[in-house]
């Protein structure tokens, strides 16, 4: 299998945000690749994306007016997360992280991960970026990782969500949606799948969400004015439940890659107040991070 197809590179000089940040703020999903030489990707990965080393993505923090980062494995390092526990280990307590582990991962080295910053696993359902993983080896990871503190984090497609949310529903922690659970922005927020993830929200408050990711979602394209609604609602009906991140360097897209100053201007859109864009950016990833 070609693991390397032409997939684009990060943008490597995004234009600068016309909005502020407030102090402190989190880029609260982002991710280091590589550099390959030092960090191999994994063998049964999927795609093979531009090495975006920890230095990158922290000169990039800084210029867009962030202070901090949540930096999520993704499928492509497989089940080593050595270039993440790199990048934790030399940010200055400037970031946490969300592994990936398999089922024989010792409780040493589990231990040494939270040591390190890590504050979650991540499971991934969207199938053709990984190979199906049965759900009672991920309920019994979740329940050894559950005494650490540590919240599961899912990315799926809105369209599995009715096969899936007894098993998200039923995890013992906290459990954080990747980018809005995919919705079809065509169908639009009233749609019967939108407002299933909602009512997911609403009867289970142990489930945040990212709204993150415009560039995957959009039909319309920068500035993503089509994804607003979608954001916009979730922050103002869960205002302590949501996180926002850049998803740098926007892996496995085929496409030009975002300019992240552009999604950065974004924010004010779907948290129309400084008292949302706070709690959206500082106080609910502070607090399930660095608390």
């Amino acid at each position: 299998m070609d693991k390397n197809p032409a997939y684009v590179p990060f943008r490597p000089n995004p234009s600068k945000p016309t909005y502020k940040a407030p102090a402190g703020a989190v880029d609260a999903h982002c991710h280091v690749f590589g550099p390959a030489a030092k960090f191999p990707y994994a063998p049964e990965r999927k795609y093979t994306p531009v090495d975006a080393p920890k230095e990158k993505l922290f000169a990039l923090r800084d210029f867009l007016g962030f202070d901090k980062n949540v930096i999520v494995q993704a499928s492509c390092h497989g089940t080593d997360n050595s270039a993440l526990i790199d990048a934790l280990v030399h940010a200055n307590d400037k970031a946490r992280g969300v592994a990936v582990v398999g089922e024989g991962v010792a409780d040493r080295a589990l231990k040494e991960m939270n040591a390190a910053g890590v504050r979650g696993v991540r499971f991934n359902f969207v199938k053709r970026l990984v190979d199906f993983t049965p759900r009672e080896v991920l309920e019994r990871i979740a329940k050894r990782v559950a005494p650490l503190g540590w919240h599961i984090v899912v990315y799926f497609e809105m369209p599995d969500l009715p096969e899936l949310e007894s098993f998200f529903t039923a995890l013992p922690a906290m459990v954080v949606v990747d980018h809005m659970g995919r919705p079809d922005v065509k169908k639009g927020v009233e749609h019967p799948e939108f407002q299933r993830f909602l009512s997911m929200l609403e009867k289970h408050k142990n489930i945040y969400t990212k709204v993150s990711c415009p560039e995957r979602l959009t039909v319309a394209g920068a500035p993503y004015d089509d994804v607003v609604p979608f954001a916009r609602t979730l922050v103002e009906r869960f205002p302590d439940r949501v996180l926002w991140g850049t998803d740098w360097p926007h892996p496995n897209m085929a496409k030009e890659a975002p300019d992240d100053g552009v999604l950065v201007d974004v924010i004010p859109k779907i948290a129309r107040s400084l008292s949302l864009q706070r709690q959206l950016l500082v106080d609910n990833p502070m607090r399930l991070y660095w608390t």
